[in-house]
Protein backbone atom coordinates (compact mmCIF):
# COMPACT_ATOMS: atom_id res chain seq x y z
CA UNK A 1 0.00 0.00 0.00
CA UNK A 2 1.49 3.50 -0.80
CA UNK A 3 2.14 6.52 1.45
CA UNK A 4 -1.10 8.04 0.32
CA UNK A 5 -3.23 5.25 0.47
CA UNK A 6 -1.73 4.68 3.87
CA UNK A 7 -2.75 8.25 4.82
CA UNK A 8 -6.36 8.00 3.68
CA UNK A 9 -6.59 4.62 5.32
CA UNK A 10 -5.91 6.48 8.62
CA UNK A 11 -8.15 9.25 7.89
CA UNK A 12 -10.98 6.82 6.91
CA UNK A 13 -11.00 5.13 9.97
CA UNK A 14 -11.29 8.46 11.68
CA UNK A 15 -13.75 10.35 10.21
CA UNK A 16 -15.78 7.79 8.49
CA UNK A 17 -16.44 5.34 5.49
CA UNK A 18 -17.86 7.93 2.94
CA UNK A 19 -17.17 11.48 2.41
CA UNK A 20 -19.76 14.31 1.77
CA UNK A 21 -18.24 16.65 -1.53
CA UNK A 22 -17.15 19.22 0.18
CA UNK A 23 -15.04 16.84 2.72
CA UNK A 24 -13.73 14.90 -0.01
CA UNK A 25 -12.55 18.50 -2.10
CA UNK A 26 -11.32 19.57 1.56
CA UNK A 27 -8.70 16.63 1.70
CA UNK A 28 -7.46 16.82 -2.09
CA UNK A 29 -7.47 20.61 -1.36
CA UNK A 30 -9.50 21.76 -4.35
CA UNK A 31 -12.21 23.31 -4.63
CA UNK A 32 -16.07 22.19 -4.46
CA UNK A 33 -16.56 22.91 -8.26
CA UNK A 34 -13.64 21.53 -9.47
CA UNK A 35 -14.92 18.32 -6.64
CA UNK A 36 -17.82 17.67 -9.22
CA UNK A 37 -16.32 17.93 -12.28
CA UNK A 38 -13.81 15.01 -11.35
CA UNK A 39 -16.66 12.95 -9.90
CA UNK A 40 -18.91 14.32 -13.58
CA UNK A 41 -15.81 13.07 -15.62
CA UNK A 42 -15.23 9.35 -13.72
CA UNK A 43 -11.92 10.31 -12.08
CA UNK A 44 -13.06 9.99 -8.38
CA UNK A 45 -15.69 7.35 -7.78
CA UNK A 46 -18.90 8.75 -6.14
CA UNK A 47 -22.41 7.04 -4.48
CA UNK A 48 -25.62 7.83 -3.99
CA UNK A 49 -27.15 7.51 -0.65
CA UNK A 50 -31.03 8.64 -1.09
CA UNK A 51 -30.71 12.17 -2.76
CA UNK A 52 -27.21 12.77 -1.37
CA UNK A 53 -23.84 12.30 -3.02
CA UNK A 54 -21.12 10.74 -0.99
CA UNK A 55 -17.65 9.51 -1.76
CA UNK A 56 -16.15 6.21 -0.72
CA UNK A 57 -12.60 7.99 1.71
CA UNK A 58 -10.98 5.18 -0.52
CA UNK A 59 -11.33 6.67 -4.08
CA UNK A 60 -9.64 9.42 -2.73
CA UNK A 61 -6.36 7.43 -2.47
CA UNK A 62 -6.74 5.97 -5.93
CA UNK A 63 -7.14 9.30 -7.54
CA UNK A 64 -3.99 10.31 -5.73
CA UNK A 65 -2.29 6.76 -7.37
CA UNK A 66 -3.59 7.04 -10.35
CA UNK A 67 -2.14 10.84 -10.62
CA UNK A 68 1.10 9.67 -9.55
CA UNK A 69 1.12 7.09 -12.17
CA UNK A 70 0.20 9.36 -14.73
CA UNK A 71 2.51 12.09 -13.81
CA UNK A 72 5.58 9.46 -13.73
CA UNK A 73 4.52 8.10 -17.17
CA UNK A 74 4.92 11.26 -18.38
CA UNK A 75 8.23 12.38 -17.20
CA UNK A 76 11.49 12.53 -19.27
CA UNK A 77 13.65 9.51 -18.77
CA UNK A 78 16.72 10.99 -16.58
Amino acid sequence: MTAALNVVTDEHNAAGILLTVEEAAERLRIGRTLMYSLIKSGEIESVPVGRLRRIPAECIGEYISRLRTANRQNQPAA
